[in-house]
């Protein structure tokens, strides 16, 4: 199999332009004229929607601009502080299985947060990564949505860094309003987007089986 390409923006992205992007780069994986990519980037801050998103959960519409956005998924955050990760996979090469895929992604996350000693787990019924905090309290820290075109994956997963999680209060993350939000930093663990970057690469060609 071919390498997969990695791209790493530093400077914030606009949303709406790195969705184009993400479009023009699926239809390319398509039609054979484009390697597979893994772009690594930070939005300014803002809310997306996706296509389960419910109107209540918009606690202040106000507050950040809200994108719609194709993925599945209901109500998110994206901002500084946070690395995105937009995943274009062409899946038919890849058993064509959108919940194995699903799978990989957590898995993807969980390694890499065991990097940093830092035990990331799933949840029957929740999508995304969580932290036990003890007595009873779990934080999500790693959001995952995705969408499939023609068997070409696009969007893909969001790991808090450092950003400010009070930035979380515009909104229900994900429609679960029983449980919080937590980063990296929260949990005491002091690490650069670099380092992030690194151990996701890494942790990536794990699970996907390419460099």
């Amino acid at each position: 199999m071919d390498p997969v390409e990695w791209r790493v923006s530093d400077a914030p992205q606009p949303y709406e332009a790195a969705v184009a992007a993400m479009e023009e780069r699926v239809a390319a994986i398509r039609a054979g004229n484009a390697a597979e990519l893994v772009w690594l980037l930070e939005h300014p801050a803002l809310y997306t929607a996706g296509t389960s998103a419910r109107a209540p959960d918009l606690v202040a519409p106000d507050l950040f601009p809200v994108f719609r956005s194709g993925r599945g998924g209901q109500y998110t955050y994206h901002g500084p502080g946070q690395r995105v990760g937009y995943v274009m996979l062409d899946l038919r090469r890849r058993g064509a299985d959108l919940r194995a895929y699903v799978c990989n992604l957590e898995e993807w996350l969980i390694r890499t947060l065991a990097q940093f000693n830092l035990k990331g787990e799933r949840r029957p019924g929740r999508v995304g990564i969580w932290i036990d905090e003890g007595h009873g309290r779990e934080s999500k820290i790693a959001a995952i949505g995705v969408r499939v075109r023609h068997w070409v994956s696009f969007h893909g997963i969001s790991l808090n860094i450092d950003p400010d999680l009070t930035h979380y209060r515009g909104i229900v993350p994900c429609g679960i309003a029983e449980h919080g939000v937590t980063s990296l930093a929260a949990q005491g663990v002091p690490v650069t987007t670099p380092e992030v970057d690194s151990a996701l690469r890494r942790a990536f060609a794990e699970v996907f089986d390419v460099t």
